[in-house]
């Protein structure tokens, strides 16, 4: 399998135009209505959320159409932004936690250059932007919801349990120990939803990017093998970001005299 090749056939009979894309519109149209209907007040988040997408994407496919004719240089720029982007709303979603921001940057660009380096090394992927930005970007936005779900569960089961973690900061355990356990679950609870994902691949439904190259007219068995790359490498991925959000973040809520900061320690009950 060659990933980023092309194929001429195309499940929908041919490219998606701009009136197919109007069309789709009228779905949103529902949306919009039963919203409206049943009272549960998503009208504005709908629109925005609709017409945000419209420029978003707009502005990204002449960005990579830009980048994909003869200016691979421009790749790494690319990644840099997304890696920004995800770090920023990584860190926002992390309320409480000090250095959010930091440690999402860190957590995901060391996922990202580390799963995307052993790609390249190992020659599983081609050199080439067409190749490297689609799949950086489904690195990166999988370790942004794993870093945040660590984030944020380990300094909410820190605040909720700050009892026993004094407790056993009182017996004598550094911080790191005294946080163990509460770290363990941390790290299950951002690699869990990738792992269950992986396990029923295929049978609850079809992932994104096996879906587009069937639609794209290529055969089935070949959009499993990219599937199953894409599913590889995302585990090992998430398991990077975990790991160094995990550790970054619990440096963070402890003092260098190992006590809890703070802000957790006037957390509620």
């Amino acid at each position: 399998m060659t990933i980023g090749a092309t194929s001429a056939g195309s499940g929908f009979g041919g490219p998606v135009g701009f009136g197919e894309v109007a069309l789709a519109l009228l779905l949103v149209a529902v949306a919009l209505a039963v919203s409206r209907w049943r009272r549960v007040g998503l009208e504005s988040d709908l629109a925005v959320a609709t017409v945000r997408s419209f420029v978003q994407l707009l502005a990204v496919g002449y960005a990579l159409d830009f980048v994909f004719r003869g200016r691979g240089g421009f790749t790494v720029v690319v990644l840099a932004v997304m890696v920004t982007t995800a770090a920023l709303t990584s860190g926002s979603r992390a309320a409480g936690v000090p250095a959010a921001r930091p440690i999402a940057a860190a957590s995901i660009t060391v996922a990202t250059a580390t799963t995307l380096g052993v790609l390249l090394a190992l020659g599983i992927v081609p050199k080439t932007s067409r190749v490297v930005v689609p799949i950086g970007s489904m690195i990166i936005s999988s370790a942004m919801n794993t870093t945040s779900l660590v984030m944020s569960r380990l300094r909410h089961d820190l605040a909720a349990n700050r009892r026993e973690v004094e407790a056993r900061l009182a017996l004598g355990q550094p911080g790191r120990q005294a946080a163990l356990p509460w770290q363990r679950l941390a790290l299950r609870t951002g690699m869990l939803p990738t792992i269950d994902q992986t396990k029923v691949v295929g049978l609850v439904a079809l992932p994104g990017a096996m879906t587009g190259m069937i639609l794209a007219g290529a055969s089935p068995l070949a959009a499993i093998r990219l599937q199953l790359l894409v599913m590889y490498m995302l585990l090992g991925g998430n398991a990077f970001a975990a790991l160094v959000s995990g550790e970054l973040t619990l440096r963070r809520l402890f003092t260098a005299d190992h006590q809890l900061i703070r802000t957790l320690r006037r957390a509620p009950q």
